[in-house]
């Protein structure tokens, strides 16, 4: 039976592959009837009202297209700390104050991994609410242990077992607990008992999860939070489509290879556009560069007629008329590169995109090669054996077609209403002491 007319608040914080998830289920959420706020960087408005869903501004005024910013939150090393304890905690007492109303008008609120205002919400107010993980990492499973960015040793700490693993976890436990402060603060503030770090495994709602990834890229396991719905990707349901310039140069010849950086990576490509260039000449192949907007990113010289560099292109148009997809290996560029049934080669930069590359290369659909490695001579070499390899290309078109066939949105809606229950009526309140 499904729940009555509900006000569900969706929290997020970051790029755009953080944003189209919660736009995809927004967008059905409001299809089934509910009141659906997205609450995100006032960036975004516009994105979100062409949805059709209500916004809400939420600190900090953070541009996610600002090159500056983006070079500072995609190092390998510093990059973590940078956008966990300066961007998310440091500004946390802002996003909380601007999220408060929004959330104690919501029958359900629904948070994103770095939307620590609105988990501390909804914990206060004692009603059932969801979280939610875009990649297999932030699970943190130790029998399929993540690969960590920027963490010394990490391709070795992955292979230790789990008995290992709950030591690492352990010491990041540790590491991260000395920024918590704000967020404690707000939890006394709350009346709330502390509880688990909030950006490892207390981020989690004893409610309900939603694994919004697809299970070949992360196989369920035995110590996920036990409400875990393994929902599948939430795509959008009406991809846009591609720019006249573009369809043009793809009908003028065979697939290029595609070139793109998402839409983070992207402010901190360094050479990686030039070095692509050349690879892709040396080879004699056709190639699409999705740039951006940063002008560091500008070819330095005439393209050939075999080269198109744009700014930016959707990927679900794109990557189904590509030969092969070159990626930063972000999971909503990877998610898209999977459904495309291309094989692809990942240049890991930071943060979730190495732990997304080892498993596309795990699936046997890709190779990796990490952004500070990216030569023109790899870059070269990797493509060619890419294109040549019939096996890769046979296991991707196979699990495109598996993962275009999962239902990530609807599993996903159909979990939060469940949730909702005949509790879709309850009137929001007042969280915690004003």
């Amino acid at each position: 039976m499904r729940p009555s007319i509900a006000s569900i608040l969706l929290t997020t914080f970051g790029s755009l592959g953080d944003l189209y998830p919660y736009l995809a289920l927004g967008q059905e959420l409001r299809r089934r009837g509910h009141r659906v706020t997205l609450a995100t960087l006032r960036h975004y408005e516009p994105r979100v009202a062409a949805a059709g869903l209500a916004f809400h501004p939420v600190g900090p005024a953070f541009d996610p297209t600002d090159p500056v910013e983006l070079r500072r939150a995609m190092h390998k090393r510093r990059g973590p700390e940078y956008v966990l304890r300066d961007m998310t905690l440091g500004h946390l007492r802002v996003a909380f104050d601007d999220l408060r109303p929004a959330a104690a008008a919501a029958n359900l609120v629904v948070t994103h991994p770095l939307a620590l205002g609105a988990q501390l919400l909804a914990r206060a107010a004692a009603r059932p609410w969801a979280s939610t993980v875009l990649s297999p990492l932030s699970l943190f499973s130790t029998t399929d242990p993540p690969i960590f960015s920027g963490v010394p040793f990490e391709q070795s700490l992955a292979r230790l077992g789990p008995r290992g693993q709950r030591v690492v976890m352990r010491l990041a436990d540790f590491v991260l607990s000395r920024w918590l402060a704000p967020y404690r603060a707000i939890e006394a503030e709350l009346g709330l008992a502390p509880g688990p770090n909030p950006i490892l495994h207390g981020q989690h709602s004893p409610h309900l999860v939603l694994a919004l990834f697809s299970p070949h890229l992360g196989p369920r396991q035995t110590d996920w939070p036990p409400n875990t719905v393994a929902a599948g990707f939430p795509f959008l349901a009406d991809p846009q489509p591609l720019a006249p310039e573009l369809e043009r140069f793809l009908a003028a010849g065979p697939p290029p290879v595609v070139f793109t950086l998402g839409s983070a990576a992207v402010g901190a490509a360094g050479p990686f556009y030039e070095r692509s260039i050349a690879a892709v000449e040396r080879l004699g192949l056709r190639a699409v560069l999705l740039i951006g907007t940063d002008p560091a990113n500008l070819p330095r010289k005439t393209l050939s007629a075999n080269l198109l560099a744009v700014p930016y292109a959707p990927h679900a148009a794109l990557f189904s008329r590509a030969a092969l997809v070159v990626h930063q290996g972000g999971v909503g560029t990877s998610a898209e590169a999977l459904r495309s049934g291309r094989p692809m080669l990942v240049v890991p930069h930071c943060h979730d995109q190495p732990d997304n590359a080892h498993r596309l290369e795990r699936l046997g659909v890709a190779r990796a090669i990490p952004a500070e490695r990216y030569t023109v001579r790899r870059a070269t070499r990797t493509i060619a054996a890419l294109l040549a390899d019939s096996a890769a290309a046979e296991r991707a078109r196979i699990l495109g077609a598996q993962i275009a066939a999962e239902t990530g949105v609807a599993t996903a809606c159909d979990a939060l209403e469940g949730l909702l229950g005949d509790r879709a009526g309850h009137s929001g309140g007042e969280i915690g002491p004003s």
